[in-house]
């Protein structure tokens, strides 16, 4: 439990070279560590996540369902990365995802109260959140544009490229459901590629 903590605090330092030991000793103070088996929930769909959670290590697939039953997976939370859906989190709305483990997984969890209380007392900590929304809002922004300009040899490439740890760790059913592809068609895409580097 102790390293899962030490782990965030470096990767607060290490995105927040500013921060001081003050603002790290006082985000310590909120902090709790969550073990979770495999297909165990983090998050269930249509609750307020009361707490952030950063992936010390395991593997999460966030997913919504449609009312005919089906899931289509929107992200996969790895370590070093954060298991939210950020704008419901910081509106502290009802999350629309489910964020379940599909490996064990160790999680820690900062508060949303313990945030905000931080955020109005350290300069630092308020740098700190600002560059964390910066990443989230990118790297959604770039999902977004990928449906909008990128066929699916091409959102199949740049996942590949772009996630060589998670490739080997999803199942091909969870993966062309986030490329928003049939899996026959990911089937063929990677036939296709086999012998292509990539």
């Amino acid at each position: 439990m102790e390293e899962a903590i030490i782990a965030y605090l470096n990767s607060v330092k290490e995105l927040c070279p500013k921060v001081t030991d003050e603002e790290l000793k006082y985000l310590m103070n909120g902090l709790t560590v969550s073990e979770l088996k495999n297909r165990q929930f983090y998050i269930q769909a249509n609750t307020v996540q009361k707490e952030i959670g950063f992936v010390f290590s395991g593997l999460l697939r966030a997913f919504y369902t449609d009312r005919a039953g089906n899931d289509f997976s929107v992200n996969f939370i790895s370590e070093n990365q954060y298991a939210t859906h950020y704008s419901a989190f910081i509106t502290q709305n009802p999350c629309k995802y489910y964020f379940q483990c599909i490996q064990p997984s160790i999680i820690v969890n900062l508060p949303y109260e313990h945030i905000q209380n931080g955020y109005n007392q350290f300069s630092g900590l308020e740098r700190y959140g600002r560059l964390v929304a910066e990443n989230v809002l990118t790297a959604q922004q770039r999902r977004i544009e990928s449906f909008l300009f990128d066929n699916a040899e091409t959102r199949y490439l740049d996942f590949v490229k772009g996630n060589p740890d998670l490739f080997n760790r999803i199942s091909l059913s969870y993966l062309s459901s986030y490329l928003g592809i049939e899996r026959q068609s990911l089937t063929r895409i990677r036939k296709k590629l086999a012998y292509r580097p990539l």
